[in-house]
């Protein structure tokens, strides 16, 4: 027998241990300071110079380049490493599944990447790092080198569309799935949250792992609400003895 494909959801709140800040939980980003989203939201951005130069400063002074994956993350990469078909859609934009040692070609970035930057008009891409030092240097709102245009992070914002292609792939994925993990994820956002109710209306087990309640819970076949960095790793452990016992 083939061993189970398990799909994990994975959203902000894998991360909080790494010192990344979550969006909406108790000490959420969005919960401390609802003006922040307008940071991110592509109208806003596109139209007020203000906003981009705040944008850019609190890129330049948050955590997310500097973070190191944590147990939740290291334990996705050993399932991987075990044999356990496993493909991780993220709601996060930080890399660390990728760090931690999971494949890229195994990881969907639903939300885009904040290690790179990308041009709104001839849509370049870099190292975020590159413009990042154009800041530190005195650039407030850094244009593109080739073309002028205006430079965001190569993420997902607020009235911007998902890449059609990575969100095709992760339904596929998803309904393909047996195992269908969401963890850390508020599942309040859309499309990425409907995953959730697509795993379990093909059948797939679904378990949830987070500190709140989500819309999802009673979809579940079981919810957990432990601390992350411990739960993920010992409930890995078990799909993975499981996923042996089923050879």
């Amino acid at each position: 027998m083939t061993k189970p494909l398990v799909a994990l959801l994975s959203g902000a709140g894998i991360s909080t241990d790494s010192g990344i800040p979550d969006y909406r939980g108790p000490n959420g980003v969005w919960r401390k300071d609802p003006e922040a989203e307008k940071l991110v939201t592509y109208e806003y951005y596109m139209s007020d110079p203000e906003i981009r130069r705040r944008s850019w400063q609190l890129r330049r002074k948050n955590r997310t380049l500097l973070a190191e994956p944590n147990a939740a993350h290291r334990a996705v990469a050993e399932l991987e490493r075990s044999g356990v078909p496993v493909r991780v859609i993220t709601q996060n934009v930080d890399g660390l599944h990728q760090l931690a040692g999971l494949p890229a070609r195994k990881v969907l970035e639903l939300h885009g990447s904040a290690r790179s930057f990308l041009c709104t008009v001839c849509h370049a891409r870099g190292p975020m790092g590159d413009a990042l030092a154009r800041v530190e240097a005195g650039e407030a709102d850094p244009p593109c080198l080739e073309c002028g245009g205006i430079l965001k992070s190569a993420t997902v914002f607020f009235g911007e569309r998902l890449d059609p292609v990575v969100l095709g792939e992760a339904v596929a994925i998803t309904k393909a799935c047996q195992v269908f993990i969401a963890v850390g994820s508020s599942l309040q956002v859309q499309p990425a949250a409907g995953l959730a109710g697509v795993a379990a209306d093909h059948g797939a087990r679904l378990v949830i792992v987070n500190a709140e309640p989500t819309p999802y819970d009673e979809l579940a076949d079981e919810v957990i609400r432990e601390p992350i960095g411990t739960a993920l790793p010992k409930l890995l452990c078990k799909v993975s003895a499981k996923s042996d016992a089923s050879r």
